[in-house]
């Protein structure tokens, strides 16, 4: 029997549906949370709520977790894994484009979450159900590191790791124009658009979220940048470059197609890259079972490589 658990929304839930929230809070897919509503099995300020209810903050909300039934389980899935660190308690891979992380709308096979499965059986019962392990998640087409837990303890340590911003997230981008200043911060709270519920957006009604970055070099028409995920919003990098007006080469929802005003060759060159120029370059967090703080590099993918030598005639900038 599932227990009740009862706790108020703090203001980061502002705006937010009541469904979206509780996929956040307890790290299950939102169809389950959706379910868990529609059941009588979650009440807001003591009464039944819809899954779209907006949340103000602030509200009295009684959840009963209901268990995962058989219907729910995964099947492994044999593929490749870049490793790049793997213990008893966790494992670390370089995810490569194009691979979804686990199951989720549209998609019910060839995930990364099944390729873990079939490595990594003892994870089948660690974490949220269609998410075996998965702590963080990184968009379809961004590439490197990705971390993942190998029993329920270090889940439960993890996930308080990223909760509480003790996870340092580096990425690298290539961006087109060249940030002003080269170096700083984006401190600018993310919510969804209000036109497409499928885009994110900067807004004051969004959640905080905060970005540091600092330029390597500027070539051509488009810049590598580094940054720091002190937060972990959906679409925060796309989001918060595009609001700094140097959005991503290749991103197509966010991008804003800034090649067309580029010299013939280079506008070529980067009309055709098929993906968001994103990649997870470094993390570092503290090992689950020790607390030693342990860090993990993926290497830069070749496409991202090949974009820069062909749109710039030179070399990939060293760190």
């Amino acid at each position: 029997m599932s227990r009740v658990e009862r706790f108020t929304s703090g203001e980061d839930a502002t705006g937010e549906r009541l469904d979206v929230y509780l996929a956040r809070r307890f790290d299950v897919p939102r169809n389950r949370a959706q379910g868990w509503i529609r059941d009588g099995a979650v009440t807001v300020n003591g009464a039944a709520a819809k899954p779209s209810l907006k949340l103000q903050g602030g509200e009295t909300i009684s959840c009963e977790p209901q268990p995962v039934t058989q219907e729910g389980t995964m099947e492994p899935e044999p593929g490749e894994l870049s490793l790049l660190y793997e213990d008893s308690a966790l494992v670390v891979v370089d995810k490569p484009a194009g691979l979804v992380v686990h199951p989720g709308a549209g998609r019910d096979r060839g995930t990364l979450a099944h390729r873990l499965l079939a490595r990594y059986p003892e994870m089948a019962g660690v974490g949220g159900p269609g998410r075996p392990g998965i702590v963080h998640r990184l968009d379809r087409d961004t590439t490197g590191v990705l971390v993942a837990a190998r029993t329920p303890a270090a889940y439960q340590a993890l996930s308080r790791a990223f909760a509480e911003r003790r996870v340092e997230k580096r990425y690298l981008a290539v961006v087109y124009g060249a940030p002003s200043p080269a170096s700083g911060t984006l401190d600018q709270p993310i919510g969804r658009h209000p036109g497409d519920r499928k885009r994110m957006t900067v807004t004051p009604r969004g959640r905080p979220a905060t970005t540091g970055y600092s330029t390597r070099a500027t070539a051509a028409g488009i810049s590598l940048v580094e940054l720091d995920l002190e937060t972990g919003r959906t679409h925060q990098i796309r989001v918060h470059l595009k609001a700094h007006r140097c959005p991503l080469v290749g991103d197509p929802v966010y991008g804003e197609a800034r090649w067309r005003g580029l010299p013939g060759a280079v506008a070529s060159i980067l009309r055709r890259f098929p993906r968001p120029a994103l990649h997870a370059w470094r993390i570092a967090l503290p090992h689950p079972a020790t607390g030693e703080r342990i860090a993990c590099e993926a290497p830069v993918p070749a496409d991202l490589v090949e974009l820069w030598r062909r749109a710039t005639g030179g070399p990939w900038p060293p760190p």
